[in-house]
C-alpha cells in the first residue's frame, strides 16, 4: 500500500541558560535530520483514443475509473492521462521524453499500437517505438506496463498474429509488465459489436469497466 509518510522533526528544547553559540551549534549537530517525505506514485498513461475517452462522457473511460479503483483499494496515486486520439507509437515516442521530464512518473502505462495496425504500418517500427518508450521510462526510474492490442482477422491473419505478439516480445526483452489484449472480454465475445460505438472501433462506456479489469491486476502488482 502506498501512502505518504510525513515525518515531523522533533523540537529540541534547550536548557535555561544554555545560550552560547557553541552550545547551540552542538545541539543542532546532535539533532536527527528530518527525513524527506516520500512522494506518492505518479501513473502516466500514454495512450490513444481508447484511453482518451473518445465518444464518451467525461469521467466514464477506464482511466477515470482507475481513480475509483485506487480509492477502493486504498492506494494513493496521481494519474496523468496524456492520451491523444489517433496517436501512434511514433507519436508517443516523440512526446514521451517531455512528459517524463515534466511529470516524473513512477509508473508508465503505454497503450499504443492500435492505430499503427489500422494504418498497416511496419511491425518493425512498432516494436522499435515500443522498445524506445519502455527503455526511456525505465531510465527515468519508472515501472512500465505495456497494454497490448489485437486486430480482427480481416486485416490478414499473418499480420494480425505477428502484431499481437509484438507486445509480449517487447515486454519480455525489456522486462516490463504486459496486458496481452486490452479488449479481452469486449471484442472477443459472441456479439463483438454489442459493446462498441457505431464506428465499431471505439468501445462504449459499458465496456470500460472490463478494460480496467484487464489492466488493473498487472498495474496493481507494480504499485505494491
Amino acid at each position: 500500500m502506498h501512502r505518504l509518510h510525513f515525518i515531523l522533526s522533533a523540537t529540541i528544547g534547550l536548557a535555561v541558560g544554555v545560550c552560547a553559540p557553541a552550545a547551540l551549534a552542538q545541539a543542532a549537530k546532535a539533532a536527527p535530520a528530518a527525513a524527506k517525505p516520500r512522494s506518492q506514485p505518479v501513473i502516466l498513461v500514454l495512450g490513444d483514443s481508447l484511453s482518451a475517452e473518445y465518444g464518451l462522457a467525461r469521467g466514464t473511460g477506464w482511466v477515470a475509473l482507475l481513480e475509483k479503483q485506487l480509492a477502493q483499494d486504498k492506494l494513493t496515486a496521481t494519474i496523468v492521462n496524456a492520451s491523444v486520439s489517433g496517436e501512434t507509437t511514433s507519436g508517443g515516442r516523440s512526446r514521451l521524453p517531455a512528459l517524463l521530464a515534466q511529470h516524473k512518473p513512477s509508473h508508465v502505462v503505454i497503450e499504443l499500437g492500435g492505430n499503427d495496425a489500422l494504418r498497416g504500418l511496419p511491425l518493425k517500427s512498432v516494436e522499435e517505438n515500443l522498445t524506445f518508450m519502455a527503455q526511456a521510462a525505465q531510465k527515468a526510474g519508472a515501472k512500465v506496463l505495456l497494454v497490448g492490442m489485437q486486430m480482427p482477422p480481416n486485416y490478414g491473419a499473418d499480420y494480425a498474429n505477428k502484431f499481437a505478439g509484438v507486445f509480449t516480445t517487447v515486454a519480455q526483452a525489456q522486462k516490463t509488465a504486459v496486458v496481452p489484449f486490452f479488449l479481452k472480454g469486449v471484442a472477443d465475445g459472441a456479439d463483438p459489436t454489442r459493446l462498441f460505438q457505431p464506428d465499431r472501433i471505439h468501445p462504449r462506456a459499458e465496456a470500460h469497466p472490463q478494460m480496467l479489469a484487464n489492466v488493473w491486476p498487472e498495474l496493481k502488482k507494480l504499485l505494491r
